[in-house]
């Protein structure tokens, strides 16, 4: 490893951090000040934000002819965030659900994986396919925002006529109130996305030099090392988001990242160039990031939040599939038990733990309901509820 490769890895996590606390700091300012849930921006603004190293990686690949590259860095940073970024954040600081997420932000994430299956079956994600994608995502944005404002508008307007109404003891113009905050957090937004996608780059390239140098294929290094690098600005993000307190704002990264890099990173690089997919993709890589996507929302209704003990699971799962991705590249004789192992036991065990404990969950709601409505029933009819 040579010093360059060093100083670009130690500088890279540097600006990786740094980059995360701003970017964090103006998102939640930005939230307060148009009066939108951190939930909501964290789907956005922050998670596009944080995605923009896999638009930059995967255009730059198909145009440069390297379509596996492309493709292994969305599904395996798809696959990254959920198992890999989630699963650490949870165990620094465990993840609150909220009831939007469950009911309809992770169900559409889940949808947006099936899709990019199905549109990749025959071999290439085409023009029409992008789209497609593409469209979704823009259609899914527009109606988060609307909605999103619809809700908290009455909040947002309090919060933004609350210095006209106050006595003359505020000491800050009504005109200069409204605007500097929105302009100084958008600023620190821009700043910490830059400071990102500097320290991403910089931490790609040199990983990808070591991969390269250790004869990797491009599939194999999207799905891992590029996938990792440009995972990292979700990581800084969501790890400091959690230790801030703006959990609402880690999740809602991790999951709008995901759609994010399906409809905008493959569907507008499907626009510039078709993009080939290779059929072990198809076969192992796209149903794994479906399996994945599906697997965070049992997760996340028991309890309606994600654990230390699930975030582990899902570390865990990840050095698996890491593990099974890289002895498949070198065709190493430890694959076949390995794979049994996974296929046979551990996929099967977690599968119906995580059926049972949805199950258990719904038992223990519908419980909760029935209790809540029987003393109701009983007592006399005059009574308010509550």
């Amino acid at each position: 490893m040579s010093v360059l490769t060093v100083v670009a890895l130690s500088l890279g996590f540097v600006l990786l951090i740094g980059g995360g606390e701003v970017l964090v700091r103006g998102a939640g300012g930005l939230a307060a000040v148009l009066g939108i849930s951190p939930l909501v921006v964290g789907l956005t603004v922050v998670a596009f934000a944080t995605s923009a190293p896999e638009l930059a990686v995967s255009v730059d690949a198909a145009l440069s002819g390297y379509p596996g590259l492309a493709v292994g860095n969305v599904v395996g940073s798809n696959i990254a965030n959920i198992l890999l970024i989630l699963g650490l954040t949870a165990i620094v600081a465990p993840l609150v659900a909220t009831s939007r997420i469950v009911r309809v932000d992770i169900p559409i994430m889940v949808l947006f994986s099936l899709v990019v299956l199905l549109v990749a079956l025959d071999g290439t994600i085409s023009f029409l396919d992008g789209l497609l994608l593409f469209a979704g995502l823009v259609t899914y944005t527009t109606a988060t925002i609307v909605i999103a404002r619809k809700q908290d508008g009455d909040r947002a307007t309090e919060a933004l006529d609350a210095p006209a109404g106050d006595s003359a003891g505020e000491t800050t113009p009504t005109g200069g109130d409204t605007s500097h905050p929105v302009l100084l957090n958008s600023a620190l937004v821009i700043a910490g996305v830059a400071l990102l996608v500097i320290g991403a780059r910089l931490l790609v390239t040199a990983a990808s030099d070591l991969a390269s140098a250790w004869g990797m294929s491009d599939l194999v290094i999207g799905l891992t090392v590029v996938a990792i690098g440009t995972s990292l600005p979700e990581l800084a993000t969501s790890l400091v988001a959690a230790i801030r307190g703006e959990r609402d704002l880690a999740i809602g990264n991790i999951v709008g990242s995901n759609m994010f890099n399906i409809g905008a990173v493959l569907g507008m690089t499907s626009l510039i160039t078709p993009i080939g997919v290779a059929p072990g993709a198809i076969r192992f890589d796209l149903p794994i990031m479906l399996a994945v996507s599906m697997a965070l929302l049992p997760i996340a209704f028991t309890g309606m939040a994600i654990k230390r003990w699930e975030g582990l699971l899902f570390a865990g799962f990840y050095a698996a599939y890491v593990a099974y991705v890289v002895l498949q590249a070198a065709d190493h004789d430890a694959l076949d038990p390995f794979s049994a192992a996974m296929l046979w036991f551990v996929i099967p065990v977690t599968a119906l733990w995580l059926i049972v404990l949805a199950t258990y969950e719904l038992g223990v709601r519908r419980g909760r309901g029935q209790a809540r409505g029987r003393p109701v029933a009983r007592d006399d009819g005059g009574r308010e509820g509550g």
